[in-house]
């Protein structure tokens, strides 16, 4: 398979996974949460707010927001974002407008407790495989993405206040604090498991491989779990021989395949693994920061310091 085909999948498995995390987020919002009369934050909380208010529909009212903000926003957050965007914005006001007719009860009776709780895992699954996968949910993010460029105010900081007022706007409309309280607990619940999505996809492992058959052990990792090592120099204090160590950071979820193929060549060998929160680079996660204006002072540049005589 050429590169290029092989990119051409990966792609198009990431558009089939930000599909299905779009349909876990609208299966849980439809089925669970606007059922109950329960204002989430983002956009699909302001679409609910119009929706019981006014009585919008809460697919179109959920495009249209998202239009009206990428408009805005487009010289602001970049092309390719707003490309991102649109196919979320698109596939969610789909699936929202066909799921929100099929469930005009809560699914558990006279449980809204309940409810909310499974509609936020459904909707925490679903944010959590479309951020995995460079998708964007479009929402409330368009505005926190501007106000984070032009202000030292956090995403996450932007995201929550605006959560907050929305999820707070309900009490104008049901005259109710227990709406507020559960709207609460969505996005506190909704926001763990999207986390735990999220972080579990990044989570790798790192391996030190102590064997004297570290040779085929390299050459089965790198041929069949397609995973590179590094090598080690080391001295075994107690037999003051010299030893090779192999370096071999993966995926936590391919771990057990490493395991195995050490086991395959030496049973004996000694193996010690050690979590890893993320690892950036060639192979895995890329590195996501907001550079701003900042840029590396180079070797030979020199920059003025006051000395330990200088009075000032």
């Amino acid at each position: 398979m050429t590169e290029i085909n092989k990119k051409l999948l990966k792609q198009a498995q990431d558009y089939v996974m930000i599909f299905l995390g779009l349909a876990s987020y609208a299966f849980g919002f439809t089925a669970f949460i606007l059922p109950e009369k329960v204002v989430t934050g983002g956009v699909t909380g302001v679409a609910s707010l119009l929706f019981f208010g006014l009585g919008w529909n809460v697919a179109v009212t959920y495009f249209i927001i998202n239009v009206i903000l990428l408009a805005i926003a487009f010289r602001t957050v970049g092309k390719q974002f707003v490309i991102r965007t649109i196919i979320g914005a698109s596939a969610a006001t789909l699936l929202i407008g066909f799921m929100e007719p099929l469930f005009t009860e809560p699914i558990v009776a006279q449980q809204p407790f309940m409810n909310v709780i499974i509609g936020a895992i459904f909707c925490g699954v679903g944010i959590g495989t479309v951020f995995v996968h460079n998708g964007s949910s479009a929402g409330t993010d368009i505005v926190a993405a501007m106000v984070t460029k032009y202000t030292n105010i956090s995403f996450g900081r932007m995201m929550l206040y605006m959560d907050l007022f929305i999820i707070s706007s309900s009490y104008i409309i049901f005259q109710s604090i227990d709406k507020i309280v559960y709207g609460l607990i969505f996005m506190i619940i909704n926001s763990f498991v999207a986390d735990m999505v999220i972080n579990n996809n990044r989570q790798a492992v790192q391996f030190m491989i102590f064997s004297e058959k570290w040779e085929d052990i390299a050459n089965a990792i790198n041929n069949e779990a397609h995973r590179g090592c590094t090598l080690l120099h080391g001295t075994g204090w107690y037999t003051k021989r010299d030893v090779k160590i192999l370096l071999v950071m993966c995926r936590k979820m391919e771990s057990v395949h490493i395991f195995r193929i050490i086991k395959a060549v030496d049973d004996q060998a000694l193996i010690s693994q050690s979590n890893m929160n993320g690892v950036y680079g060639l192979g895995f996660d890329e590195v996501k920061v907001r550079m701003h204006k900042y840029k590396p002072k180079m070797a030979d540049e020199t920059t003025a310091r006051p000395s330990s005589t200088d009075p000032s």
